[in-house]
């Protein structure tokens, strides 16, 4: 694999568009997850999906070699998810002071909740909370790196973590018990 990619990968480099479609085919799937982890629509992370590897094969050679294509790669979808979630839906963020109260009460989602769906459960999920989480577990961006990239405060950004937690917690509970209430029956 890493053989065939380092080989694609300087044939891309070089406009041929059979590699470029190779390495669209190679990484088109995990990319879409990703741009679908922002945005709700699948038609419409498709479509920020196509965007983005146009602008890496337009920029390919800004990308220094095949090893860092992939996460380069990555942040091209995420910054592209980000754009259009900027410019199609107005996202509210909840202003409110962030302490360190409420981060302790806060449980783990990502230790309790191991093996789950991320994908229907963000379609549920505020924009604002789904933003934030998705830029701080996934991406692993600090707040103030957050705050630049969604025009935010760093408190905002802390308190939509804070809240993405807490709506995670509430949901998984609320499924519990619809789970329970069906196997009472």
């Amino acid at each position: 694999m890493k053989r065939d990619l380092q080989h694609i990968f300087s044939k891309a480099k070089k406009n041929d568009r059979l590699a470029q479609k190779s390495l669209f085919e190679m990484f088109s799937g995990k990319m879409l997850s990703v741009a679908n982890s922002y945005i709700n629509n699948r038609d419409d992370a498709e479509d920020v999906l196509m965007n983005a590897f146009y602008k890496a094969f337009m920029k390919i050679e800004d990308c220094k070699n095949y090893e860092s294509f992939p996460f380069w790669l990555r942040k091209i979808v995420v910054n592209d998810a980000i754009s259009f979630i900027r410019k199609n839906k107005h996202i509210l963020y909840a202003e409110t002071e962030f302490t360190d109260a409420i981060a302790e009460q806060t449980e783990d989602v990502d230790e309790i909740y191991q093996d789950i769906d991320l994908e229907v459960i963000f379609k549920e999920m505020p924009i604002g909370y789904k933003l934030v989480f998705n830029l701080t577990v996934f991406e692993e961006k600090k707040h103030q790196e957050i705050a630049e990239i969604l025009n935010i405060t760093e408190g905002t950004s802390k308190s939509q973590l804070s809240k993405a937690k807490k709506w995670l917690t509430d949901y998984f509970n609320q499924q519990n018990i619809k789970q329970n209430a069906e196997s009472e029956i």
